[in-house]
């Protein structure tokens, strides 16, 4: 992804961490078993979904005794594989059972990364993890674009604006077609990107992980806002959330 970060994208003042490497921590063992909760009538826990004061989406019981908050890239292989294998699980055996909330906070490594963060935040907390999800799935594709960039649209990328950066590469990946048939429509969308608030929040958001929590790569994963150490993926990361369960 090196070639990612040339240009004048790298005004983007990010905090950039590696992928599949994650932090030191302490113990996540609970004291006792936490009960399942029911969730409220006609709903599942996984319909609950909000938007934390961390810049993140929480999905599940916002009373969760064990809260497991994801530190995730949409760019970093890792994280998209523990989308695909651990994302279903964690939801299914536990957010599902009101014992567990998951929060996902995005912790952007490039601005390929900061622009696809944007457009799944676009529509707010109800579609985030559904197309935080497809993004991963589908990562290979558009960030397959990005690799192939044609020498014109590298020379336009060294041209602009830090601002501006971030809508060429989300064009470029064919971003605004991916959200576009999901929903967002590409007037939306361009407000997104070209939104300069939510695009300071994530990257302070960022910057302020990595600092409070030492964060060095991607995914890290909190249980109950302590680090799990060396936990990247759902057979690492599953017998700290037992524990925290006591089961």
């Amino acid at each position: 992804m090196k070639a990612l970060m040339t240009g004048a994208a790298l005004g983007l003042a990010l905090t950039l961490g590696g992928c599949g490497s994650g932090s030191e921590g302490g113990s996540t063992s609970s004291s006792g078993p936490v009960a399942p909760v029911p969730a409220p009538a006609g709903k599942s826990w996984t319909d609950v979904v909000s938007a934390t004061p961390q810049g993140g989406f929480v999905m599940g019981n916002p009373d969760a005794a064990v809260k497991v908050v994801e530190f995730a890239s949409l760019t970093c292989g890792a994280c998209a594989n523990f989308a695909e294998q651990g994302f279903p699980n964690l939801v299914d055996k536990y957010v599902k059972t009101g014992q567990v909330s998951f929060e996902l906070r995005n912790f952007v490594r490039d601005p390929a990364d900061l622009a696809a963060a944007l457009l799944s935040r676009c529509s707010g907390p109800g579609p985030y993890f559904q197309l935080s999800e497809q993004l991963f799935a589908a990562q290979p594709d558009w960030l397959g674009k990005l690799q192939s960039m044609s020498p014109a649209a590298q020379q336009q990328l060294q041209a602009a604006q830090p601002s501006q950066a971030v809508s060429i590469y989300a064009d470029q990946a064919g971003l605004l077609q991916f959200v576009r048939v999901r929903g967002v429509p590409a007037e939306k969308a361009q407000a997104c990107l070209a939104d300069q608030g939510a695009l300071q929040s994530l990257v302070d958001g960022t910057s302020s992980a990595a600092r409070d929590y030492d964060i060095t790569g991607t995914p890290t994963f909190l249980i109950n806002n302590r680090v799990v150490p060396n936990a990247a993926n759902w057979a690492t990361l599953e017998p700290q959330i037992k524990a925290a369960v006591g089961g």
